[in-house]
């Protein structure tokens, strides 16, 4: 890179200066028309009836009083959609004032005549002159900002609408401009420059990821930029900015495509309520609405949580990192990796089709403690409609016949006792009610009130309608399908080994894992690795609950979601192209198979429609903490440290276990003291993290334990399990014991690894007796 004479600083200075004097100006005139408008809106509403005439004695008046109120409506709409619009343009502003860009790059078009460039400027927002035509500050989302990000001086080219627009940059420089004022630029090459990413990441962790637009390497433009593939695969290292590039590409689809995809046409599967706090300021700061954010465990919640308590992946973490001893451990890891598999999928596909013919089990409807139509009337009703029809079609079928009946046999309930003696509690608005209904269709005069036949069939049918309304809503809502019933049917002792081809893939210990569930099922709690072949079975049966409006659909931490479970969210979201990203060196689920879900994605979608992006370069974590963290895992040799230099991770031993707290305790007052506001203890398990931070809580000042319920992420210092930690960052990090007795099994390599690369600036390492062999001497 280039050294910049003092000249061209004092020209570019003078550029921003203008810039910036110009933003301020337009901010000061938004900011009056805005509370202007916002005046005008509140007197509309304020006064909307006074300003309507409202007459309906004959139709022309009707018609009359409905065009002052659309006229009326029409201008608080427009009034509305004017202060939005400049709502927008305020919020834009803001965001330029202090940094209004960070890139330019000089363009020379093909077959421009007098061969002068083009000056382009790029930032977080547009910026128009006050004429209006031309672009005094590009939006990095538009298609020539491409070109800083894909290119160095030389040829180029980029895409737009209209077509490929070739050319050639002569100029290609970077600026770290705050609050208005240049403090560095320089020009460059192909890649964004060091000095600038120096500048970004040697920054202290924050409570909530920041946009990362003016440091977007080419590769992580490729994910941002990506519109072809139906199927985006982003497997990146750890710290290679695979979720800032996600975030950013939302924003970036949300610009491209406005007017046809909005913020809530997007998923998010995020790993953990926490995450969904730390990432929640990337979209505004962009000026872009969050989308819509969720984790799988909430997901399968709201789908199954009327029928189960459904376990979590947490749970299930913690049950194999510390259960290893229980009896039923090996039927469980085994359960795991079989119901995460796709041949899981065509059991449930098999068992479904059984159920067409036999074993469907329905709940009696019952009215008053007795039954009104048994399970046996159901089940008959059912099986004698056409087999050819689906199972939902026929259901549906058999609702509409429920409905029938109980239409029905609501009149005959009229006749019974308890309907005279609900009667004589009615109030006398209900009899009031019955006098004027009876009268409008003539059953008596005013003469013949007393006719009791007719007023008491009327109210008898009232208080009827109003049992029979609970029963037929639930009918309506499919609940006399016992879905709960007919799963556990699926895990008695014959029902799996009686359908086809099942006995030959089914693993030895089948009957193991099968009294695992029932046990389970049977408390009324559906393990985690039961709760998608469950939702399934139950989309299956009544027919699948689609969200055919989502066209995108983002899984982070992907490489902890198993075959089955990415098989069950391409049938719910048919319409949405999906973007995963993922490590597979943080495979640690036990339903994810170390990773190797990658190698099995490419059948979701058509090979043509399936794109692999791999990030290798890490850049959350200094050199020395990556070139350390690296040596855990096999393949570690490939992840690319930015050169970003910091102090060598630390071992620190201690003779006896009881003297890690004391030792961490130490290591947290000291990293406080040199000034890191994030600081997190990294444990591995949850229960380990409760035990540490009562034994912290008197010697560390404001300590927080993280927990699976967490919902906030904030600055301080921390106890989490391993497990928690993925996706977030910290200025420091201690390990809080790296012992042999604790880190041993090499399922637990990755988990590890994982824990060690939270860490931005300093990691250290505390253990007692033998470290574990994940760090054997090299």
């Amino acid at each position: 890179m280039s050294t910049i004479e003092n000249d061209r600083l004092e020209d570019e200075q003078a550029r921003v200066d203008r810039i910036t004097s110009l933003i301020r100006k337009r901010i000061a005139e938004l900011s009056e028309r805005t509370g202007g408008i916002h005046g005008e809106i509140v007197d509309i509403r304020r006064n909307f009836w006074d300003d309507v005439t409202v007459n309906f004695e004959d139709s022309a008046e009707t018609a009359e009083t409905y065009a002052s109120m659309k006229q009326q409506a029409e201008l608080l709409s427009e009034r509305e959609r004017s202060h939005r619009v400049m709502t927008e343009q305020l919020s834009t502003l803001e965001r330029l004032k202090s940094t209004p860009y960070f890139g330019r790059i000089d363009l020379i078009e093909e077959g421009d005549q007098d061969g002068k460039p083009d000056v382009i400027y790029l930032g977080v927002g547009s910026l128009l002159d006050d004429s209006g035509e031309h672009y005094l500050i590009y939006d990095w989302r538009a298609p020539v900002s491409s070109l800083y990000y894909d290119y160095g001086p030389g040829p180029v080219a980029y895409k737009t609408p209209a077509g490929e627009i070739s050319g050639e940059m002569t100029l290609k420089r970077q600026y770290i401009i705050r609050g208005g004022v240049i403090r560095s630029m320089f020009d460059t090459g192909v890649t964004i420059g060091d000095e600038l990413l120096q500048e970004v990441l040697g920054k202290g962790s924050d409570a909530a990821m920041k946009s990362i637009v003016a440091t977007i390497q080419q590769e992580q433009n490729a994910i941002i930029r990506n519109e072809r593939a139906r199927l985006l695969i982003v497997q990146g290292a750890a710290g290679s900015g695979k979720t800032s590039a996600a975030l950013q590409r939302v924003a970036y689809l949300l610009y491209r495509y406005r007017g046809v995809l909005t913020a809530d046409q997007i998923v998010l599967f995020s790993p953990n309520p926490m995450f969904n706090s730390y990432v929640s300021t990337v979209l505004p700061e962009l000026g872009e609405q969050n989308m819509n954010q969720t984790t799988y465990q909430q997901y399968l919640e709201r789908r199954i949580g009327r029928d189960f308590e459904v376990e979590d992946p947490f749970t299930q973490m913690e049950y194999t990192l510390t259960a290893v001893s229980e009896p039923d451990y090996p039927s469980r890891i085994d359960g795991i990796k079989l119901k995460s598999s796709s041949n899981y999928m065509k059991l449930i596909d098999d068992y479904t089709a059984a159920l067409g013919h036999k074993g469907l089990i329905f709940r009696p409807i019952k009215f008053r403690g007795r039954p009104l139509i048994s399970s046996e009337t159901m089940t008959e009703q059912f099986y004698s409609l056409d087999r050819s029809v689906s199972i939902p079609n026929r259901l549906r079928m058999l609702r509409t016949w429920l409905l029938k009946e109980l239409t029905a046999l609501s009149k005959l309930e009229r006749k019974k006792k308890w309907v005279e003696e609900a009667i004589e509690l009615l109030d006398e608005e209900t009899y009031a009610e019955a006098y004027q209904h009876l009268r409008k269709k003539n059953k008596f005069n005013e003469n013949s009130y007393n006719d009791f036949e007719s007023e008491r069939d009327y109210l008898a049918a009232v208080v009827v309608q109003e049992k029979f309304k609970k029963l037929r809503s639930r009918v309506k809502r499919g609940v006399f399908l016992d879905v709960p019933a007919i799963f556990k049917q699926l895990y008695e002792p014959d029902t799996a080994l009686g359908i086809e081809g099942a006995k030959e893939w089914l693993p030895d210990n089948w009957e193991g894992i099968r009294s695992y569930t029932v046990s389970r099922l049977a408390d009324g709690i559906i393990p985690y690795e039961d709760a998608t072949p469950y939702c399934y079975l139950k989309e299956k049966l009544e027919g699948f609950h689609t969200h055919t409006t989502v066209k995108h659909l983002f899984v982070d931490e992907a490489q902890d979601y198993s075959e089955f479970q990415y098989r069950y969210l391409r049938k719910v979201f048919p319409n949405s192209k999906m973007t995963l990203l993922g490590d597979f060196n943080q495979s640690i689920f036990a339903h994810s198979g170390s990773g190797e879900i990658f190698h099995t994605l490419n059948t979701l979608f058509e090979p043509e429609d399936t794109e692999r992006i791999t990030l290798m370069r890490s850049y959350r974590s200094t050199k020395q903490i990556v070139e350390f963290a690296s040596r855990i895992i096999e393949g570690g040799e490939r992840i690319q440290p930015f050169n970003r230099q910091g102090p060598e991770p630390t071992l620190t031993s201690a003779a006896q276990a009881d003297e890690l707290p004391a030792l961490i305790a130490s290591k947290c007052r000291s990293l406080s003291d040199s000034g890191y506001e994030s600081i997190a203890v990294i444990c591995k398990t949850a229960e380990e993290s409760r035990r540490l931070s009562e034994e912290l809580a008197e010697k560390v000042p404001h300590l927080r334990r993280i927990e699976k319920e967490t919902v906030t992420f904030e600055k301080g210092t921390v106890v989490i399990p391993a497990y928690l930690a993925k996706g977030v960052e910290f200025d420091a990090v201690i390990i809080a014991n790296a012992s042999k007795d604790i880190y041993f099994r090499e399922s637990e390599r990755k988990l590890f690894y994982t824990a060690c690369t939270r860490a931005m600036h300093e990691l250290h390492l505390v253990y007692a007796g033998e470290r574990t062999p994940f760090l054997a001497k090299k």
